[in-house]
């Protein structure tokens, strides 16, 4: 067996630290941590929460089967179901950190009720699994003092309110502020941004302004607590991120695409027709969707129950729409993410190795890549044959592309106010480069137009 390596994330908690033993994931629970762990445990609160489908289940492992470096301060080691994909708040879309933030807030209040809460609240706990939240870090929960307000307050309205706040009042992605703030936005720089009237708003002025006004580590009298009112606080955060939504609509650049921006109803029906017959016969368990907009050719994808779709796009007004409609219908094997090909999310944090970037998590037997490949190239500057070696990077195995050629209408819209533009691009130069990444199994043109589809095997 090969040497316990731990995961570059895990170093924030001293209760404990996830490592991984030949592509398995493990945590171990430090001595520092026992008592807390076995009420979590013994209390009832874990089995509450594996049954609502609120936290990941795990099975306790013999203490002598893994031996991670510093052994000597193991508690327990336990088995955490594998996730698949990961993903950050900053790839997610404004419902989808609002489910994120309205699931912690229900973890929170049921561990109350079994006299224990949440010592931190950041979305990186959160992992979307079969289309819905899940809270991943069993080492969150402790011992509750009733006297004590709770201690993860500030930094829950950081990483969850204070996001949607903007994006709800100001139109600001709430991503981008992901992005910019991955530790949360504080109290201050958000007051600053949302618009005045805010302060006519009890739970803005409450949760923001109020807060913004207690400086850290001011001595102000700090006021009786008791159980009832973090539940209250509790009960009024949830009523106010409920009745929140986007604002960001008028930046949607692609909201309409099928009803609009297609070259017709005609060509979306041949091309649909084509991408069936393209998909019988082929084995895959994981695929990318890029540029997926809201999902019509993810939603073909996962009719395959046994097979998750990682369905992409910069416009996060599509990603939301498209997380919405899998919720609603019940669809758990899309996961939507808001992420743009040409600004990625980077690896970030500690050391560069906390976070991955989105190109190290992507991986994925089947990549589709349908009516892109033209923005990319002719809109995003990307020489064609980069465009090739970046398909093959994503690909484990397959991909299904669409090529669309100078003379098609919506390729002459992108090359109409530019003096130039990366050539070749033509038919033929589009097979060559990718010929040297991939064999072509089937191209068929699309009726009615100059498109082509594609289906290619990596060599």
């Amino acid at each position: 067996m090969s040497e316990p390596v731990r995961h570059p994330s895990s170093y924030r908690d001293p209760a404990g630290f996830v490592f991984q033993v030949e592509g398995i994931y493990y945590r171990q629970i430090n001595q520092s941590y026992a008592a807390d762990y076995s009420l979590l445990m013994d209390s009832g609160l874990y089995g509450k929460l594996v049954e609502k489908g609120l936290l990941i289940a795990h099975q306790e492992l013999p203490n002598h089967s893994l031996l991670p470096a510093n052994a000597a301060e193991a508690y327990k080691t336990i088995l955490p179901a594998q996730l698949g994909t990961i993903s950050y708040s900053y790839e997610w879309s404004f419902e989808q950190l609002k489910d994120a933030a309205l699931h912690t807030l229900e973890v929170l209040n049921i561990s109350i009720l079994h006299d224990m809460i949440l010592k931190d609240a950041t979305p990186f706990n959160i992992q979307f699994i079969q289309g819905k939240p899940v809270f991943i870090d069993t080492l969150s929960f402790e011992k509750y003092d009733p006297t004590l307000p709770w201690i993860a307050y500030r930094q829950f309205c950081e990483c969850f309110l204070f996001p949607l706040y903007l994006e709800h009042y100001c139109g600001i992605e709430q991503r981008k502020i992901q992005m910019a703030y991955p530790d949360g936005i504080s109290a201050g720089l958000t007051a600053r941004l949302l618009p005045w009237r805010t302060r006519l708003n009890f739970g803005t002025l409450l949760h923001v302004h109020l807060q913004n006004s207690i400086k850290a580590g001011s001595k102000e009298r700090k006021a009786a607590f008791s159980r009832q009112k973090l539940l209250n606080i509790v009960q009024h955060l949830e009523s106010v991120i409920r009745g929140l939504h986007t604002n960001s609509a008028s930046h949607s650049v692609w909201n309409d695409y099928y009803q609009k921006a297609i070259l017709s109803q005609d060509y979306l029906r041949e091309k649909r027709k084509l991408f069936r017959d393209y998909l019988d016969g082929l084995s895959f368990r994981t695929t990318l969707d890029i540029g997926a907009n809201d999902g019509y050719f993810s939603q073909i994808l996962s009719e395959r129950k046994d097979v998750s779709v990682l369905a992409i796009d910069a416009d996060t007004i599509c990603i939301d729409r498209l997380y919405r409609m899998a919720r609603e219908k019940n669809i758990p094997n899309i996961l939507p993410l808001c992420i743009e090909i040409l600004h990625p999310s980077p690896a970030i944090g500690f050391r560069n190795r906390e976070r991955a970037s989105f190109h190290d998590r992507a991986r994925a037997e089947l990549v589709v890549a349908l009516a892109v490949i033209h923005h990319l190239v002719l809109s995003g500057n990307i020489p064609l044959n980069d465009m090739a070696g970046y398909m093959s990077e994503l690909t484990t195995s397959l991909l299904i592309i669409e090529f669309v050629p100078l003379e098609d209408p919506k390729a002459q819209e992108l090359i109409r106010n530019k003096s130039s533009y990366h050539l070749p691009y033509d038919t033929h130069s589009f097979e060559q480069y990718f010929l040297s990444y991939f064999s072509i199994e089937k191209k068929t043109r699309v009726p009615n137009t100059e498109r082509i589809l594609y289906l290619m095997k990596k060599k």
